[in-house]
């Protein structure tokens, strides 16, 4: 009778917070997940508040319908994604996927769901956005959890997948109970609440992180039912290139490949809703005009200085401090929608004070600003490079001594590659001017590993005592 007898009945706000300031108390009363102490007395706290402001538990039919429908329903065609999840991970971690808003994360499971499926396995899948769920607790996870047990009594082992799991106050602990049963976790989260990195702090170490990007060459080639051959006709190889081509311009993201005709709009509504409601709920970010500003100069800019970003604000009478400017970006990145590429220094000094190079997270976000192929190009080598190595820990662009660029350093034990990227070598001032700096770079680098991409020229040439390889994009994306 607590909350009734301390707030009047029409304050239904202060009665709600006031319950969630006692859910970590009961949560500590030992109980069992359908009649312990610990949910009676949340129950029994609950059902002290006045008749109209009560807080309801989901109901054990709401969530046997839930179950149900979910195993008895089929799952949807899925274009095969290249990301590679054990199934058998140690059973004492959870599985997370992380990755922008819109690419794929919620397919990705059931993609290992249909595998589990086919081995007669009922894997337990919930999406904590779902409406009949609205609300829920750590309590009705518990609930939940014992009703699946009693559904499917002989299953040997336990695969429970979480989707959107940053709706559930307190949910690490009732993920960490679940590892400690050995049942065998998959998670994906939101960034407007939670991001994804902070998920993985979360767990304590209890977890390894997987990142899913928009759909990749191979992936969006799948998606239109198309398989390459190792050897092409000419006819074969121009639908190649044209498939190329409206991928370089619009990107992998998997509703824009769905619904063509309405794939501006959907990358519009990427920028202007999902990344504005991520930044401002997750951070509170007030001033609005200059976070977009930032987005504009981030996606027109191949590098980006906030000093320069700063001083071009201040020429417009606009106040704001640099440490905001570097929260704000430090949010674009954390929420995956741009990415900074550092130069490549054996001084680790050196390498967090130069100026970064900017990458977003698919094409179509660059085309929809009439960006020029070149960047398009450069930016599309960047993200399968990202793949590949998993992060930017071992990615970097340099700048020789005189002053040329190369535009990837991949490193390893030392450096192992350098990639230099260009639309059209035909041009021989442009070709010799990208092979200088590459050659120059491998001596500074002491580096043999050179190749040109580029968009359909094919050879290998030697330059001032170094043999380079030049590379088609589309035989390079297909990693022939």
């Amino acid at each position: 009778m607590l909350a009734a007898k301390l707030y009047p009945k029409e304050d239904v706000g202060i009665a709600t917070a006031l319950l969630s300031r006692f859910d970590p108390i009961f949560d500590k009363f030992p109980s069992n997940p359908l009649n312990g102490i610990g949910i009676i007395w949340r129950e029994t706290f609950i059902y002290s508040l006045p008749i109209n402001n009560r807080i309801k538990m989901i109901t054990r039919d709401t969530w046997i319908e839930v179950i149900r429908d979910f195993q008895e329903r089929g799952l949807p065609e899925l274009v095969e994604r290249e990301l590679e999840v054990d199934l058998k991970l140690p059973i004492n971690r959870a599985t997370i996927i992380m990755g922008p808003r819109r690419c794929g994360k919620t397919y990705y499971c059931f993609q290992l769901i249909k595998k589990l499926r086919r081995k007669n396995r009922y894997p337990l899948y919930v999406n904590l956005e779902d409406n009949r769920l609205s609300g829920a607790t750590v309590g009705d996870l518990e609930q939940m959890l014992a009703i699946y047990y009693e559904m499917y009594p002989s299953e040997k082992e336990f695969y429970v997948f979480l989707d959107e799991v940053q709706n559930v106050p307190h949910w690490e602990g009732f993920v960490r109970r679940l590892l400690d049963d050995n049942v065998r976790v998959f998670i994906t989260g939101s960034s407007s609440k939670l991001l994804s990195k902070e998920i993985a702090s979360a767990m304590r170490g209890r977890s390894l992180s997987y990142i899913m990007l928009p759909f990749s060459f191979t992936e969006y080639l799948a998606s239109k039912g198309i398989k390459v051959r190792r050897y092409m006709s000419l006819k074969e190889k121009s639908r190649l290139l044209n498939m190329l081509h409206e991928y370089l311009e619009w990107g992998g993201y998997p509703e824009c490949i769905l619904y063509p005709k309405g794939r501006e709009k959907i990358l519009k509504e990427i920028i202007d809703i999902t990344i504005f409601r991520d930044v401002v709920e997750r951070y509170g970010v007030k001033n609005i005009r200059v976070l977009r500003l930032l987005i504009n100069a981030l996606i027109n800019s191949p590098e980006f200085s906030i000093h320069r970003f700063y001083n071009f604000l201040k020429s417009m009478g606009v106040k704001i401090s640099k440490n905001t400017l570097y929260t704000y970006s430090e949010c674009l990145e954390d929420i995956f929608f741009v990415f900074f590429l550092r130069r490549f220094s054996m001084s680790y000094r050196e390498i967090e004070q130069t100026r970064p190079k900017v990458y977003l997270v698919d094409n179509g976000l660059l085309r929809i600003n009439d960006i020029s192929e070149t960047r398009l190009l450069e930016n599309l080598v960047f993200l399968e490079l990202y793949r590949r190595c998993e992060s930017t820990k071992k990615l970097f662009y340099y700048k020789t001594s005189d002053g040329k660029e190369v535009d990837f350093v991949i490193c390893g034990e030392g450096v192992k590659q350098l990639i230099q990227v260009c639309y059209d070598i035909s041009d021989y001032k442009t070709k010799e001017r990208e092979l200088k700096s590459l050659v120059r770079a491998a001596k500074e680098l002491n580096c043999n590993n050179l190749l040109v991409i580029t968009w359909d020229y094919e050879a290998k040439e030697e330059f001032k005592g170094r043999e380079i390889k030049f590379t088609p994009l589309w035989r390079w994306l297909l990693k022939e």
